[in-house]
């Protein structure tokens, strides 16, 4: 029985994983530093400057998410050029298999072309509070592709930018807190409304509004109470911690007033024909 003698280059072996490693260690020496490069640039260029600190954020994220696209592909074609792998033909064979699924890479092209526009319109920033496409919460990264939203209860959604579709950003400007409470058909409105002016004015003094608050009035008259509204203008992001004060604030101030703030009321009808109230 003969068996087929294979010579093998072990040198030339040797020297192509060398090679390999060396281009790997230069990768992961330089992928670090070239990210505390774009970092440092970007910081340097937004200081002393009117440029806002999510703006600054989310070009330093871009840029890193493009930076890593750049060095990956770098790292593929020059590990083909150490294994002798011709690009000429893969290049012309990848162009044929892109026209081939063209149709399918429509949404892909769309999430970069979108993304693009996000960016140069500055539609969206990191850190901003947002609704869109069905999703509602807080920008944590845009990319060229996607956007992540970390919504309120802590799911973070990696969203395709197509989708983000009539944004509607709640952090650009300053917010309103809107504070809607009710009170019984019973009670006395303008003694109601005195109450809230007094409550607003405990509030004036709180460096997180901007203006007011103030109570408006009457704003709807509900199936068992009648609703008053108080607004007032708030720094950005905390218009939500305004509100949660208020309504406590309110409710003990309408308990020291004896004005009842009512509850939802259900007619039970028994078997015996008696009503009861709860």
């Amino acid at each position: 029985m003969e068996f087929l003698e294979i010579d093998i280059d072990w040198g030339y072996i040797l020297g192509i994983c060398l090679k390999i490693g060396l281009l790997i260690l230069v990768f992961i020496v330089v992928a670090p530093i070239g990210k505390k490069v774009i970092t440092k640039t970007i910081k340097r260029a937004g200081s002393g400057k009117r440029i806002s600190a999510s703006r600054i954020k989310t070009l330093e994220k871009v840029l890193l998410n493009l930076y890593f696209y750049v060095i990956f592909f770098l790292f593929v074609v020059m590990l083909f050029g150490i294994l002798a792998i011709p690009i000429g033909p893969l290049l012309a064979g990848a162009g044929i298999i892109g026209l081939a699924i063209g149709f399918g890479a429509q949404g892909l092209v769309s999430d970069v072309v979108t993304g693009f526009f996000i960016l140069l319109e500055r539609q969206i920033e990191v850190d901003d509070y947002i609704t869109s496409g069905g999703y509602d919460g807080i920008v944590e990264e845009v990319g060229l592709r996607t956007t992540q939203i970390r919504s309120f209860d802590g799911t973070l959604n990696y969203v395709p930018n197509r989708q983000l579709v009539g944004v509607a950003n709640h952090s650009r400007g300053n917010m309103q807190a809107l504070v809607d409470i009710g009170i019984s058909y019973s009670e006395n409105i303008d003694e109601a409304i005195r109450v809230l002016e007094k409550v607003c004015g405990e509030f004036k003094e709180d460096e997180r509004f901007k203006e007011g608050p103030n109570p408006i009035g009457v704003q709807s008259l509900g199936s068992s109470d009648v609703v008053l509204r108080v607004v007032g203008q708030t720094v950005n992001g905390e218009q939500f911690g305004c509100k949660r004060d208020m309504l406590k604030r309110i409710k003990e101030a309408f308990d020291a007033e004896n004005i009842e703030i009512p509850f939802p009321h259900q007619v039970n009808i028994n078997k015996d024909n008696t009503i009861q109230l709860s």
